[in-house]
């Protein structure tokens, strides 16, 4: 068997194994965990969610999450799905956006935003990545996030785009999408956040990025830092015109 025959087989059989558990993606669960937080009074205010602009205006979910990140007029910035639910659970609740950041992963505060995430990307599943950069600061934050998914350093002198610049690559059994081209980012970025069967955990884009800078011994960045809003910036306008997948199923 040919080393190509030999991969092709292993992504077919990956995607075999994908299908056979899409059917009762554990994400469910934590969408259903998101919606009663959504509608639930919480934080100093005692207040829901349920008034949160998330870009098409207060209290519409159906498919806002495939138009993040944008720029909001409020905030004078460029927001995507995390940073922009601070904001609302700032201005809404009363909590504090540095309780959230400096959350554990999955723990507290940041286990519920995992499961308000995943309620909310649902609203957008089957619709088509439509992210702007018409707004300077949209272009902006686009510019930067290519910037830093070419930016070269740490002590492996890795980048973001030492693994997916390129089409057919692979580390283990994993596919690595080609994060510059259309299709590519679409694959990557349209099925981000997702369960992964393998932690048994349900990934934000957060904490999908994350992750990535530690495979790369970089210092973690900051969470909801421009540098993740820029980064998901770069992907999600190189997925336009894909379709949103999320919550996704990893391996």
């Amino acid at each position: 068997m040919t080393p190509f025959s030999f991969a092709q087989t292993t992504t077919d059989e990956i995607a075999k194994y994908r299908a056979m558990l899409a059917d009762d993606n554990p994400a469910e669960l934590y969408e259903a965990a998101g919606e009663e937080l959504w509608k639930k009074p919480s934080g100093p205010k005692k207040s829901t969610l349920e008034r949160c602009n998330l870009g098409l205006g207060p209290g519409v979910l159906k498919g806002a999450a495939a138009q993040l990140p944008r720029y909001f007029s409020d905030t004078k910035k460029v927001q995507d799905l995390e940073s922009r639910l601070m904001t609302c659970m700032y201005v809404l609740q009363g909590i504090p956006e540095k309780e959230i950041v400096n959350a554990p992963m999955q723990e507290g505060l940041k286990k519920d935003m995992d499961a308000i995430v995943a309620y909310v990307v649902a609203q957008s599943k089957g619709m088509l990545i439509h992210v702007s950069t018409k707004h300077p600061k949209e272009m902006e934050s686009y510019d930067l996030g290519k910037k830093a998914f070419f930016y070269r350093a740490g002590p492996m002198d890795f980048a973001c785009a030492t693994c997916h610049s390129a089409d057919d690559k692979r580390i283990r059994l994993q596919d690595l999408p080609n994060l510059t081209t259309p299709t590519g980012a679409a694959a990557g970025w349209g099925t981000w956040p997702a369960y992964r069967v393998s932690s048994g955990q349900f990934w934000t884009m957060a904490m999908r990025l994350t992750d990535c800078y530690r495979q790369q011994r970089f210092p973690f960045p900051i969470y909801g830092s421009e540098v993740l809003t820029a980064l998901s910036m770069y992907m999600a306008v190189n997925a336009n015109g894909g379709t949103m997948e999320t919550p996704g199923l990893k391996r």
